[in-house]
Protein backbone atom coordinates (compact mmCIF):
# COMPACT_ATOMS: atom_id res chain seq x y z
CA UNK A 1 0.00 0.00 0.00
CA UNK A 2 3.22 2.59 0.91
CA UNK A 3 4.43 1.81 -2.18
CA UNK A 4 1.48 1.97 -4.54
CA UNK A 5 0.72 5.80 -2.71
CA UNK A 6 4.39 6.70 -3.02
CA UNK A 7 4.65 6.06 -6.96
CA UNK A 8 0.60 7.95 -7.17
CA UNK A 9 2.40 10.84 -5.29
CA UNK A 10 4.98 10.95 -7.16
CA UNK A 11 3.51 10.57 -10.61
CA UNK A 12 0.84 13.86 -9.59
CA UNK A 13 3.70 15.65 -8.23
CA UNK A 14 5.96 15.48 -11.41
CA UNK A 15 2.63 16.29 -13.82
CA UNK A 16 2.01 19.37 -11.92
CA UNK A 17 3.96 22.19 -14.05
CA UNK A 18 3.64 24.56 -11.96
CA UNK A 19 4.97 22.93 -8.76
CA UNK A 20 8.00 21.71 -10.95
CA UNK A 21 8.94 25.52 -12.18
CA UNK A 22 9.16 26.91 -8.67
CA UNK A 23 10.94 23.86 -7.26
CA UNK A 24 13.28 22.88 -9.99
CA UNK A 25 13.86 25.23 -12.61
CA UNK A 26 13.32 28.85 -10.14
CA UNK A 27 16.42 27.92 -8.67
CA UNK A 28 18.42 27.37 -11.83
CA UNK A 29 17.50 30.43 -13.21
CA UNK A 30 18.20 32.52 -10.08
CA UNK A 31 21.46 30.57 -10.14
CA UNK A 32 22.43 31.70 -13.24
CA UNK A 33 21.05 35.30 -12.72
CA UNK A 34 23.97 35.05 -9.65
CA UNK A 35 26.90 34.08 -11.93
CA UNK A 36 25.82 37.22 -14.31
CA UNK A 37 25.43 39.58 -11.62
CA UNK A 38 28.72 38.61 -9.64
CA UNK A 39 31.17 36.82 -11.94
CA UNK A 40 33.30 39.79 -12.17
CA UNK A 41 32.83 41.93 -9.02
CA UNK A 42 35.52 40.22 -7.19
CA UNK A 43 37.81 40.55 -10.16
CA UNK A 44 37.19 44.22 -10.12
CA UNK A 45 37.47 44.69 -6.94
CA UNK A 46 40.58 42.96 -6.40
CA UNK A 47 43.93 44.90 -5.02
CA UNK A 48 46.69 45.74 -7.51
CA UNK A 49 49.93 47.29 -6.02
CA UNK A 50 49.39 51.30 -7.08
CA UNK A 51 51.86 53.09 -9.09
CA UNK A 52 53.31 56.18 -7.61
CA UNK A 53 56.62 57.94 -8.12
CA UNK A 54 58.91 59.47 -5.65
CA UNK A 55 60.78 62.58 -6.38
CA UNK A 56 64.51 61.92 -5.59
CA UNK A 57 65.96 65.20 -4.52
CA UNK A 58 68.21 66.35 -1.89
CA UNK A 59 65.42 65.97 0.71
CA UNK A 60 64.71 62.45 -0.52
CA UNK A 61 68.71 61.52 -0.31
CA UNK A 62 68.20 62.10 3.51
CA UNK A 63 65.36 60.24 4.43
CA UNK A 64 66.61 57.07 4.88
CA UNK A 65 64.38 55.18 6.33
CA UNK A 66 61.71 56.36 4.07
CA UNK A 67 64.09 54.63 1.46
CA UNK A 68 64.69 51.38 2.70
CA UNK A 69 60.55 51.32 4.16
CA UNK A 70 59.65 51.78 0.57
CA UNK A 71 61.89 49.85 -1.02
CA UNK A 72 60.50 46.89 0.73
CA UNK A 73 57.07 47.86 -0.18
CA UNK A 74 57.91 48.01 -3.43
CA UNK A 75 59.65 44.67 -3.82
CA UNK A 76 58.04 42.09 -6.14
CA UNK A 77 55.83 39.23 -4.47
CA UNK A 78 52.48 38.56 -2.63
CA UNK A 79 53.29 41.61 -0.30
CA UNK A 80 54.19 44.31 -3.13
CA UNK A 81 51.88 47.16 -2.40
CA UNK A 82 53.51 49.95 -4.92
CA UNK A 83 54.90 49.88 -8.51
CA UNK A 84 57.48 52.79 -7.51
CA UNK A 85 59.57 55.39 -10.01
CA UNK A 86 62.25 57.60 -8.88
CA UNK A 87 61.97 60.76 -10.94
CA UNK A 88 62.61 64.34 -10.82
CA UNK A 89 59.69 67.13 -9.80
CA UNK A 90 59.07 67.72 -13.04
CA UNK A 91 58.86 64.24 -14.30
CA UNK A 92 56.83 63.05 -11.23
CA UNK A 93 54.01 65.73 -12.51
CA UNK A 94 54.26 65.29 -15.97
CA UNK A 95 53.71 61.58 -15.11
CA UNK A 96 50.78 62.68 -13.04
CA UNK A 97 49.32 64.26 -15.14
CA UNK A 98 49.79 62.13 -18.12
CA UNK A 99 47.99 59.45 -15.61
CA UNK A 100 50.86 57.22 -15.57
CA UNK A 101 50.63 56.96 -11.64
CA UNK A 102 48.24 57.97 -8.78
CA UNK A 103 50.30 59.96 -7.18
CA UNK A 104 53.63 61.27 -6.00
CA UNK A 105 55.78 61.77 -2.37
CA UNK A 106 57.95 64.68 -2.56
CA UNK A 107 59.65 65.68 0.58
CA UNK A 108 60.28 69.74 1.46
CA UNK A 109 62.17 71.03 4.32
CA UNK A 110 62.12 67.74 5.97
CA UNK A 111 58.45 66.94 5.27
CA UNK A 112 56.71 64.38 3.20
CA UNK A 113 54.33 66.07 1.00
CA UNK A 114 51.42 63.93 -1.21
CA UNK A 115 50.35 64.72 -4.43
CA UNK A 116 47.09 63.31 -6.05
CA UNK A 117 45.11 62.93 -9.04
CA UNK A 118 41.91 62.34 -6.89
CA UNK A 119 41.03 61.32 -3.40
CA UNK A 120 40.40 58.04 -3.88
CA UNK A 121 41.29 54.66 -1.93
CA UNK A 122 44.57 54.35 -3.22
CA UNK A 123 45.61 57.72 -2.33
CA UNK A 124 44.80 57.10 1.14
CA UNK A 125 46.40 53.77 1.63
CA UNK A 126 49.46 55.95 0.28
CA UNK A 127 48.87 58.84 3.16
CA UNK A 128 48.15 56.07 5.82
CA UNK A 129 52.06 54.38 4.86
CA UNK A 130 53.60 57.28 5.02
CA UNK A 131 51.79 58.75 8.06
CA UNK A 132 52.60 55.64 9.60
CA UNK A 133 56.18 55.42 8.51
CA UNK A 134 56.65 59.01 10.41
CA UNK A 135 55.14 57.86 13.66
CA UNK A 136 57.44 55.25 13.53
CA UNK A 137 61.05 57.56 12.48
CA UNK A 138 61.74 59.10 15.85
CA UNK A 139 62.00 55.34 17.18
CA UNK A 140 63.86 54.23 14.50
CA UNK A 141 66.50 57.04 14.56
CA UNK A 142 66.98 56.65 18.49
CA UNK A 143 67.51 53.18 17.66
CA UNK A 144 69.61 53.44 14.81
CA UNK A 145 71.94 55.72 17.34
CA UNK A 146 72.00 52.38 19.50
CA UNK A 147 72.69 49.94 16.70
CA UNK A 148 72.04 50.72 13.20
CA UNK A 149 72.26 46.61 12.26
CA UNK A 150 68.30 46.81 13.56
CA UNK A 151 67.40 48.51 10.68
CA UNK A 152 65.81 46.65 8.16
CA UNK A 153 64.48 44.12 10.85
CA UNK A 154 62.45 47.43 11.88
CA UNK A 155 61.21 48.59 8.52
CA UNK A 156 59.81 44.83 7.95
CA UNK A 157 58.36 45.14 11.47
CA UNK A 158 56.67 48.48 11.44
CA UNK A 159 55.77 49.56 7.57
CA UNK A 160 52.09 48.88 6.90
CA UNK A 161 51.76 46.21 4.46
CA UNK A 162 48.42 44.60 2.94
CA UNK A 163 48.66 41.30 1.87
CA UNK A 164 45.89 39.78 -0.60
CA UNK A 165 44.96 36.59 0.84
CA UNK A 166 42.39 35.34 -1.41
CA UNK A 167 42.73 31.77 -2.21
CA UNK A 168 41.30 30.81 -5.43
CA UNK A 169 38.03 28.79 -3.67
CA UNK A 170 37.43 31.64 -1.28
CA UNK A 171 34.76 33.78 -2.25
CA UNK A 172 32.30 36.08 -0.20
CA UNK A 173 29.65 36.22 -2.76
CA UNK A 174 28.99 32.68 -2.40
CA UNK A 175 26.59 33.67 0.99
CA UNK A 176 24.54 34.36 -2.45
CA UNK A 177 24.70 30.88 -3.66
CA UNK A 178 24.23 29.20 -0.19
CA UNK A 179 21.03 31.55 0.30
CA UNK A 180 19.97 30.10 -3.05
CA UNK A 181 20.61 26.82 -1.66
CA UNK A 182 18.25 27.91 1.70
CA UNK A 183 15.51 28.53 -0.76
CA UNK A 184 15.69 25.44 -2.90
CA UNK A 185 15.68 23.34 0.41
CA UNK A 186 12.37 25.52 1.95
CA UNK A 187 10.97 25.28 -1.72
CA UNK A 188 10.39 21.78 -0.33
CA UNK A 189 7.55 22.88 1.49
CA UNK A 190 5.68 23.80 -1.54
CA UNK A 191 5.39 19.75 -2.65
CA UNK A 192 4.96 18.71 0.85
CA UNK A 193 2.30 20.96 1.62
CA UNK A 194 0.47 20.11 -2.18
CA UNK A 195 0.80 16.40 -1.35
CA UNK A 196 -0.72 17.01 2.35
CA UNK A 197 -3.38 19.09 0.85
CA UNK A 198 -4.77 16.46 -1.19
CA UNK A 199 -5.67 14.06 1.89
CA UNK A 200 -7.60 17.32 3.90
CA UNK A 201 -11.30 16.74 3.05
CA UNK A 202 -11.92 20.37 2.80
CA UNK A 203 -8.86 20.99 0.44
CA UNK A 204 -10.28 18.72 -2.37
CA UNK A 205 -12.27 15.82 -3.53
CA UNK A 206 -9.83 13.55 -3.34
CA UNK A 207 -8.90 14.48 0.50
CA UNK A 208 -12.88 13.54 1.20
CA UNK A 209 -12.08 10.14 0.08
CA UNK A 210 -9.25 9.77 1.68
CA UNK A 211 -11.36 10.80 4.93
CA UNK A 212 -13.62 7.87 4.59
CA UNK A 213 -11.20 5.43 2.95
CA UNK A 214 -10.00 2.47 5.45
CA UNK A 215 -6.44 3.18 4.76
CA UNK A 216 -4.56 4.53 7.93
CA UNK A 217 -3.96 8.37 6.75
CA UNK A 218 -0.25 8.18 8.37
CA UNK A 219 0.82 5.89 5.36
CA UNK A 220 -0.56 7.86 3.24
CA UNK A 221 0.58 11.38 4.03
CA UNK A 222 3.88 9.33 5.29
CA UNK A 223 4.04 8.20 1.32
CA UNK A 224 3.23 11.80 -0.11
CA UNK A 225 5.85 13.52 2.17
CA UNK A 226 8.48 10.44 1.04
CA UNK A 227 7.57 11.28 -2.79
CA UNK A 228 7.67 15.47 -1.74
CA UNK A 229 11.15 14.75 -0.48
CA UNK A 230 12.76 13.02 -3.12
CA UNK A 231 11.67 15.10 -5.40
CA UNK A 232 13.12 18.13 -3.72
CA UNK A 233 16.56 16.14 -3.41
CA UNK A 234 16.24 15.91 -7.06
CA UNK A 235 16.03 19.01 -7.49
CA UNK A 236 19.00 20.09 -4.99
CA UNK A 237 20.96 17.24 -6.77
CA UNK A 238 20.31 19.43 -10.08
CA UNK A 239 21.20 22.46 -8.89
CA UNK A 240 24.64 21.18 -7.19
CA UNK A 241 25.26 19.79 -11.14
CA UNK A 242 24.45 23.18 -12.66
CA UNK A 243 26.43 25.25 -10.77
CA UNK A 244 29.13 22.96 -10.02
CA UNK A 245 29.93 21.91 -13.61
CA UNK A 246 28.27 24.86 -15.43
CA UNK A 247 28.63 28.27 -13.40
CA UNK A 248 31.99 26.77 -11.68
CA UNK A 249 31.06 27.08 -8.23
CA UNK A 250 33.09 25.79 -5.95
CA UNK A 251 31.51 24.46 -2.87
CA UNK A 252 34.74 24.07 -0.83
CA UNK A 253 36.72 20.97 0.19
CA UNK A 254 33.88 19.12 2.63
CA UNK A 255 31.31 18.90 -0.19
CA UNK A 256 29.76 16.04 1.60
CA UNK A 257 29.05 17.89 5.27
CA UNK A 258 27.58 20.30 2.46
CA UNK A 259 25.09 17.93 1.15
CA UNK A 260 24.04 16.72 4.81
CA UNK A 261 23.42 20.32 5.37
CA UNK A 262 21.54 20.57 2.44
CA UNK A 263 19.52 17.44 2.55
CA UNK A 264 18.19 18.40 6.84
CA UNK A 265 17.40 21.77 5.39
CA UNK A 266 15.25 20.31 2.60
CA UNK A 267 13.86 18.15 5.43
CA UNK A 268 12.99 21.37 7.49
CA UNK A 269 11.58 22.35 4.09
CA UNK A 270 8.82 19.69 3.65
CA UNK A 271 8.06 19.87 7.21
CA UNK A 272 7.47 23.13 6.93
CA UNK A 273 5.45 22.61 3.76
CA UNK A 274 3.09 20.02 6.14
CA UNK A 275 2.71 22.57 9.28
CA UNK A 276 1.24 25.06 6.57
CA UNK A 277 -0.93 22.86 5.43
CA UNK A 278 -2.25 21.59 8.51
CA UNK A 279 -2.61 24.49 10.75
CA UNK A 280 -3.86 27.96 7.83
CA UNK A 281 -7.10 27.12 6.55
CA UNK A 282 -7.22 28.77 3.36
CA UNK A 283 -7.06 27.88 -0.34
CA UNK A 284 -4.58 25.79 -1.75
CA UNK A 285 -3.17 28.81 -3.87
CA UNK A 286 -3.04 31.27 -0.72
CA UNK A 287 -0.99 28.85 1.19
CA UNK A 288 1.38 28.64 -2.24
CA UNK A 289 1.49 32.34 -1.85
CA UNK A 290 2.23 31.91 1.79
CA UNK A 291 4.72 29.49 1.45
CA UNK A 292 6.93 31.13 -1.33
CA UNK A 293 6.42 34.59 0.45
CA UNK A 294 7.77 33.13 3.44
CA UNK A 295 10.61 31.28 2.11
CA UNK A 296 11.68 34.59 0.00
CA UNK A 297 11.76 36.49 3.37
CA UNK A 298 13.32 34.19 5.26
CA UNK A 299 16.20 34.23 1.95
CA UNK A 300 15.74 37.74 2.76
CA UNK A 301 16.87 38.01 6.51
CA UNK A 302 19.76 35.43 5.69
CA UNK A 303 21.35 37.70 3.05
CA UNK A 304 19.58 36.91 -0.50
CA UNK A 305 18.87 40.28 -1.47
CA UNK A 306 21.85 41.94 0.25
CA UNK A 307 24.75 40.37 2.03
CA UNK A 308 25.02 43.14 4.56
CA UNK A 309 21.06 42.36 5.77
CA UNK A 310 22.58 38.91 7.46
CA UNK A 311 25.05 40.97 9.64
CA UNK A 312 22.17 43.83 10.19
CA UNK A 313 19.72 41.14 11.57
CA UNK A 314 22.40 38.92 13.60
CA UNK A 315 23.94 42.04 15.24
CA UNK A 316 20.24 43.56 16.13
CA UNK A 317 17.77 40.56 16.05
CA UNK A 318 20.08 37.41 16.50
CA UNK A 319 17.31 35.43 17.80
CA UNK A 320 15.18 35.66 14.72
CA UNK A 321 18.19 34.25 12.67
CA UNK A 322 18.64 31.52 15.07
CA UNK A 323 14.96 30.59 14.32
CA UNK A 324 14.87 31.16 10.46
CA UNK A 325 15.64 27.60 9.04
CA UNK A 326 16.94 29.68 5.47
CA UNK A 327 19.62 31.36 7.56
CA UNK A 328 20.71 28.18 9.73
CA UNK A 329 21.26 26.82 6.43
CA UNK A 330 23.04 29.45 5.04
CA UNK A 331 24.85 30.25 8.29
CA UNK A 332 26.08 26.73 8.38
CA UNK A 333 27.16 26.47 4.87
CA UNK A 334 28.86 29.67 5.37
CA UNK A 335 31.09 28.43 8.52
CA UNK A 336 31.73 25.30 6.89
CA UNK A 337 33.43 27.11 3.81
CA UNK A 338 35.02 29.53 5.30
CA UNK A 339 36.69 28.43 8.58
CA UNK A 340 38.49 25.19 9.32
CA UNK A 341 36.67 24.56 12.71
CA UNK A 342 32.97 23.39 12.14
CA UNK A 343 31.31 24.04 15.55
CA UNK A 344 29.29 26.41 14.35
CA UNK A 345 28.31 24.01 11.45
CA UNK A 346 27.32 21.42 13.85
CA UNK A 347 25.38 24.18 16.02
CA UNK A 348 23.10 24.79 12.88
CA UNK A 349 22.55 21.44 11.80
CA UNK A 350 20.89 20.44 15.49
CA UNK A 351 19.18 23.86 15.98
CA UNK A 352 17.50 22.55 12.38
CA UNK A 353 16.77 19.44 13.27
CA UNK A 354 15.18 20.48 16.64
CA UNK A 355 13.29 22.80 14.67
CA UNK A 356 12.17 20.54 12.22
CA UNK A 357 10.84 17.83 14.83
CA UNK A 358 8.98 20.39 16.56
CA UNK A 359 7.20 21.68 13.39
CA UNK A 360 6.28 18.21 12.45
CA UNK A 361 5.20 17.34 15.93
CA UNK A 362 2.92 20.45 15.97
CA UNK A 363 1.71 18.72 12.33
CA UNK A 364 0.90 15.86 13.56
CA UNK A 365 -1.45 17.17 16.19
CA UNK A 366 -3.30 19.30 13.99
CA UNK A 367 -3.89 16.67 11.56
CA UNK A 368 -5.18 14.32 14.41
CA UNK A 369 -7.63 16.88 15.06
CA UNK A 370 -9.20 17.46 11.93
CA UNK A 371 -12.62 17.02 12.07
CA UNK A 372 -15.92 17.92 9.62
CA UNK A 373 -19.59 18.29 10.32
CA UNK A 374 -20.56 17.01 6.69
CA UNK A 375 -18.16 15.63 3.73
Amino acid sequence: MFWQNFKYNLKLILRDRSLIFWTLAFPLIMALLFNLAFSNIENSEKFEPMAIAVVENAEWQKQEIFQKAFAALSAEGEEQLFHTEYLSETGAATALENEEITAYLEFQNGQPKITARENGINTTILKTVVERIGEQSQVVQEILRKNPAQLGELVRQEAPNLKDASRPHLSYTMVEYYTLIAMTCLYAGMISMTAVNRFLANMSLSGRRVAVSPTPKRWLILSGLSASYLVQVFGLALLFTFTIFGLKVDYGENFALVLLLSLVGCLAGTAFGVFVASSIRVSENAKTGLMIALSMFGCFLAGMMGITMKYVVDTNLPLLNQLNPANLITDGLYALYYYDVCERYWSNIITLVIITLVIICISIWNLRKEQYDNL
